[in-house]
């Protein structure tokens, strides 16, 4: 710890006071567009199977009074209408009787004399009449007869909330009160539960939590749009409202869809086929070179060939360049002479390259992620018990340790989808005439860089820093004490040395993670607002920047001559842009411009590696603390050259 305590100094003062928060600052967009982004972190509102319950009553309630109708009639009504009590209103005054027959209302005829006896339509036994039961169409079947066939209804699946009656040319719907009168216990509880998830399943504005054995539903509380919508349950679970995957913002819907099928499918085995394989000439099977002579021999029908040429291996020698080379092949590829079938597999390469390069880091970030929640749910369960012991602490009060683990979960979340974004954004090979998408892969890169430089960080500090502190906590002299039985015995009187430890650490870890939450933030709204037009804004900087200088000079000289006017005086009272700001902004913007003495993006890496006293490895993600170095010391990637193939 004491090695970093330079650097944690210095950024936990410095950063979070250039990271405000939203009460007062912007993070330099125009607040014009900030609604359209705020949309996509839309209200919502968590809702237990009571509430759910609670919710279905009102809307029957409302549409009973408004229409003077039934229970079940409203049931219906609501049902054919999406639960949505407006459209109710609407369909119904437009065209009542239109409604009605659509959905099976019909009126309720008048039913006979409970003292004499009917033939059941179904069994055709007789029974007395008050033995029998009736939809309001007055078709009468006896109980056994009905209880069968609502039984049936219900093990069919959910269509049992549109039953009709029994007889073949009758239409008219089966009330919810029939059903569960005739019904034994077990099937009237899964009517109810056909009920409530239809309330559910067929209202736009409500999605079931898709955690296992979660209940609860999630209510949007404005008009629900196709974009990607991040809410979380009363369980802690993270999903997108719109397309019930996992929560992926900064990445729509539509790239998370494309993603997972092409992780799953075979595609990426056809591709690794097509790049290390060739078919063999005679029997077309595909074969893999395992040794480094050029010789093949095909395993299913015994034909040699050569590797590079594919020809018959009768015509090879010394004379075509022996077993390790091919002349014939050296002197087609030299000519331009490349066949199809050799151009689509090296294509095949280089795409199975780039994808493999974007996909182990989404799987490591996503292994990082599930890793971070258990720690958060071992911290919660008995690393802050020991240390509230070792520091003389309530628990309570040790909860920005789990506010720093969750701040880890959300932002591996985020991170493993900025590599999906980054995959289907910029293509394999850009071409060098197009500057405009080299300029936004450059700015991609580079905020993905620095954001996934603060986690590293936080993840540390939370995870090794702690753990390290509480270790030097246990060997202090006189400190703890094991008893016989395992259980250990803390000293409550904590020195100030210790005290003050611990309150650097604390403050340095609230610190740490507000900035990464920060960074994390400022990377879903530049990428949500969209590269280019990101771009186009930092561009426009410098020139405001250099009037921004000019006029408070101007400001300086009206105020001591007292000719100050208000609008001079507020702005210089106007708060100075942060440091990481003004970086990223010049960085940005002189890149846009392609301009020869232009402050490149390298420059602001180092500028930024320097303050942080360590530079983090792009391909592997390793802290490298010798900011002299030019290649990692884990995988030795170049530290400003291209990422290579892993």
């Amino acid at each position: 710890m004491e090695d970093d305590s330079d650097y944690e100094d210095s950024y936990v003062a410095s950063d979070v006071e250039d990271y405000p928060t939203s009460e007062d600052g912007d993070y330099g967009y125009d607040p014009q567009t900030e609604p359209e982004i705020s949309m996509r972190r839309a209200a919502y509102t968590v809702l237990s199977e009571e509430e759910l319950k609670l919710r279905q009553q009102e809307a029957l309630q409302q549409v009973m009074q408004v229409l003077s109708i039934s229970e079940g009639e409203a049931v219906r009504v609501l049902r054919h209408c999406k639960w949505d009590v407006n459209r109710v209103n609407e369909e119904w005054f437009a065209d009542t009787e239109a409604l009605r027959d659509k959905i099976g209302l019909v009126d309720e005829q008048p039913t006979g004399s409970g003292r004499r006896k009917e033939s059941c339509g179904i069994c055709f036994d007789e029974f007395w009449v008050s033995e029998m039961h009736a939809a309001p169409c007055n078709h009468s079947f006896c109980r056994g007869c009905w209880k069968g066939y609502v039984h049936t209804a219900i093990s069919g699946g959910p269509a049992v909330l549109s039953l009709r009656c029994p007889l073949p040319d009758c239409s008219a719907a089966v009330p919810a009160a029939l059903v569960t009168a005739v019904s034994d216990p077990k099937h009237r509880e899964k009517y109810h539960l056909y009920s409530l998830r239809s309330f559910v399943e067929d209202n736009q504005r409500l999605e079931w939590c898709p955690a296992p054995g979660c209940e609860n539903a999630v209510e949007a509380l404005h008009e629900v749009s196709n974009e990607a919508m991040d809410v979380t349950c009363r369980c802690g679970s993270s999903f997108c409202f719109n397309c019930k995957e996992e929560a992926h913002r900064p990445v729509d819907c539509e790239t998370v869809k494309k993603w997972i099928i092409k992780n799953s499918a075979e595609s990426e085995n056809l591709n690794w086929i097509l790049a290390n394989t060739k078919p063999c000439p005679k029997c077309k099977r595909p074969i893999e070179k395992n040794q480094g002579c050029m010789h093949m021999s095909c395993s299913q029908c015994k034909h040699e060939f050569c590797w590079l040429c594919l020809a018959s291996w009768q015509e090879h020698g010394e004379r075509t360049g022996g077993f390790y080379n091919c002349n014939k092949y050296e002197s087609a590829k030299k000519r331009g002479d490349y066949d199809a079938e050799s151009l689509k597999r090296e294509h095949a390469r280089v795409s199975l390259q780039r994808y493999m390069h974007y996909y182990q880091r989404w799987a490591e970030n996503d292994r990082a992620r599930s890793q971070a929640l258990s720690s958060k749910a071992e911290a919660n369960d008995k690393k802050l018990e020991v240390l509230s012991e070792f520091v003389a602490t309530p628990t309570s009060q040790l909860k920005f340790i789990l506010d720093a683990w969750a701040q880890v979960v959300e932002c591996r979340r985020i991170l493993k989808w900025t590599y999906a974004y980054g995959y289907y954004r910029f293509g394999d090979n850009i071409p060098d005439e197009d500057t405009a998408q080299k300029q936004q892969q450059g700015f991609f890169e580079f905020n993905q860089g620095q954001a996934e430089m603060f986690l590293e960080k936080l993840n540390g500090v939370v995870e090794k820093d702690l753990d390290n502190l509480v270790e030097e906590f246990k060997r202090e002299p006189g400190l703890s004490e094991v008893a016989p039985d395992g259980s250990v015995f803390v000293d409550q009187a904590s020195s100030p040395e210790r005290q003050a430890v611990w309150s650097k650490f604390r403050e340095q870890l609230i610190g740490l993670t507000e900035v990464t939450r920060m960074h994390f933030v400022k990377l879903v709204q530049e990428l949500e607002k969209g590269l280019d037009q990101l771009l186009a804004f930092y561009s426009e900087q410098p020139e405001a920047e250099a009037e921004a200088e000019v006029e408070p000079a101007a400001v300086s000289t009206a105020e001591a001559s007292g000719s100050a006017t208000p609008a001079q005086q507020a702005t210089a009272k106007a708060p100075k842009r942060s440091k990481r700001s003004r970086i990223s902004s010049r960085a940005a913007a002189d890149k846009a411009s392609n301009s020869a003495a232009a402050f490149s993006l390298q420059e602001a890496d180092s500028e930024l590696e320097a303050e942080a006293g360590y530079w983090q490895c792009r391909r592997c993600t390793v802290i490298n603390r010798d900011l002299n170095s030019q290649s990692c010391s884990m995988c030795a990637q170049n530290r400003r050259g291209p990422i290579s193939a892993s």
